[in-house]
């Protein structure tokens, strides 16, 4: 099989000529019909994360299940299925009660730990398959379908885990992002009002059409000012963060409101921030992270799609071989919505 491998920390893309996998007992072979380019992988692609050297990267898979082994009964050949990212051990206490990405055993990530989705095949163990529903139109639109498992589930865990209801308020930070245009999509999902922070006008104009019922670019703006403002002077009812820098997290706890929720998602460096104490009890206030999601957090949003709800943003498409171009845009910050490897 034809793989973009990742031979050390910093190097490009090396295309190589591997032996197909087989599957050993309790694990299935998916031929890759698409593959997400999100930022999360460019970390891994950029070294800014551990990975096993060397590895084909990838994560957001959309495969056709073409051989299994011995032992498998959660899939057959012919399945459409998409990936669940985290190894988890399945039987540990966070494991059990459906907190996944918090695994006591966790034995890393598909496409940094163990090979991922740049090539044409993939092999894990079934139960990081996942299935895709009819509903889907993956042969129409492959890039979509691949992307839900990152682009779409990813902000649907925030709406639970945030517990966003209708007619709150609601900001997000690097809204003009891969996953952060899909926040402001199930934010209004939701049913709640949003504002969009990004740094990119273009983005910004992207965000409103998505359902942002403002915008601030940061750039320009006092971010706190401008989301008290917006908010008529209560303070946010939610801040999502995805740059997760100092200056953003604290501008997004400064603009909370009573009983007011941070979410931090981003930043491949993380760094301390300040937030105030009394501010914190006073308001009843919220700091948290929201981890990735769960394999029935991303069952929910595969039918959330199929179901014609919700709708991936995709709006570049490349192939195999031109990986090293689309993680140049992704470094860029060039890239509107979500880029995906589209295999022949």
């Amino acid at each position: 099989m034809k793989a973009m491998v990742l031979k050390k920390k910093g190097e490009p893309f090396v295309m190589e000529e591997r032996p197909d996998p087989v599957p050993g007992p309790g694990e299935a072979v998916a031929r890759v019909i698409a593959c997400g380019s999100g930022l999360t992988i460019h970390h891994a692609r950029a070294g800014r994360v551990q990975v096993n050297y060397p590895v084909i990267i990838g994560h957001e898979v959309l495969g056709e299940i073409v051989e299994v082994g011995s032992g498998v009964t959660q899939h057959a050949v012919g399945d459409i299925v998409t990936v669940y990212t985290y190894l988890s051990c399945g039987h540990c206490h966070w494991c059990r009660i459906n907190r996944e990405s918090l695994c006591e055993n966790l034995a890393g990530f598909v496409g940094r730990h163990v090979d991922g989705g740049y090539a044409e095949f993939i092999k894990l163990p079934e139960q990081y398959f996942i299935p895709v529903p009819e509903g889907v139109d993956y042969k129409k639109h492959p890039a979509e379908a691949a992307v839900i498992c990152d682009a779409i589930v990813t902000p649907y865990k925030v709406v639970r885990r945030a517990r966003i209801q209708p007619l709150e308020t609601v900001a997000v930070f690097g809204a003009g992002g891969g996953v952060g245009i899909h926040m402001v999509m199930l934010a209004r999902w939701a049913h709640a009002r949003v504002v969009a922070i990004d740094i990119v006008p273009e983005k910004l104009e992207k965000c409103r059409e998505f359902g942002a019922e403002a915008v601030i670019d940061a750039s320009r703006d006092n971010v706190a000012e401008a989301l008290v403002a917006f908010s008529g002077g209560k303070g946010l009812d939610v801040a999502v963060d995805f740059v997760s820098a100092p200056s953003t997290l604290e501008a997004g706890a400064e603009a909370l409101g009573k009983g007011g929720r941070l979410v931090t998602l981003g930043g491949s460096t993380p760094e301390p921030f300040r937030v105030s104490a009394g501010a914190m009890l006073a308001n009843e206030l919220e700091l948290m992270g929201s981890r990735a999601f769960t394999k029935q957090e991303l069952r929910d949003s595969l039918d959330l799609v199929a179901r014609g709800e919700l709708w991936p943003y995709v709006t570049e498409t490349y192939k195999l071989e031109e990986a090293e171009k689309v993680h140049a845009r992704l470094e860029e910050g060039s890239i509107t919505g979500r880029a995906v490897i589209v295999m022949d």
